[in-house]
């Protein structure tokens, strides 16, 4: 189970000149902003990466508006340029991860295989990721599924950070879902 107290969201390369050609580029963004919203209820830390800004452009200014760091990265996976020690430094007891971002068959899924790799938990929220082609995220999601990543919905993953109905931001975040059904 993912906990509140020991999670962290990362949001990956969800950048201005990419999403252009993200296949369903806008719904993933809006994915990522309504599981941003729902951590800063939560006080869920959430950290943005951007591959190689000068190319790609900065993170959409909606993600950039939610994150409380942004890791500039040029290596495909995001610990190899600083993520784990941004994680580290907003609170050392993080031990899980939840990813959501573009490309997913690229950096998110090397991202994740990487925080996996350093001992993380991790989850990918597979409807607030995107690539220019459907078969590539599909691959990537089937891959990260076989290396142990759980792959996750947008609610299971709310709902767990919850864990009950008592929590003093039930209600906050049961409307964040329900004005998401009346958008939907």
């Amino acid at each position: 189970m993912f906990n509140q107290a020991t999670s962290a969201l990362i949001l990956v390369d969800y950048q201005t000149r990419l999403l252009p050609s993200i296949h369903g580029g806008e719904a993933a963004v809006k994915a990522a902003l309504m599981l941003a919203q729902a951590a800063a209820l939560l006080e869920i830390p959430v950290i943005g990466t951007e591959q190689n800004p000068e190319g790609l452009g900065p993170n959409d200014e909606r993600i950039r508006n939610c994150c409380n760091e942004t890791v500039l990265k040029y290596s495909f996976n995001g610990v190899e340029d600083g993520l784990v020690a941004s994680i580290q430094k907003i609170n050392p007891s993080i031990n899980q991860a939840v990813l959501a971002g573009c490309e997913a068959h690229v950096c998110l899924m090397q991202t994740a295989l990487g925080l996996k790799a350093k001992g993380y938990e991790v989850a990918v929220v597979a409807e607030a990721c995107g690539s220019r082609s459907p078969n590539d995220k599909q691959q990537a999601i089937e891959r990260m599924r076989d290396q142990g990543i759980t792959i996750l919905g947008i609610e299971m993953i709310i709902f767990e950070w919850l864990t009950t109905s008592n929590h003093p931001q039930f209600k906050n975040i049961l409307q964040l879902i329900k004005n998401r059904e009346v958008k939907n």
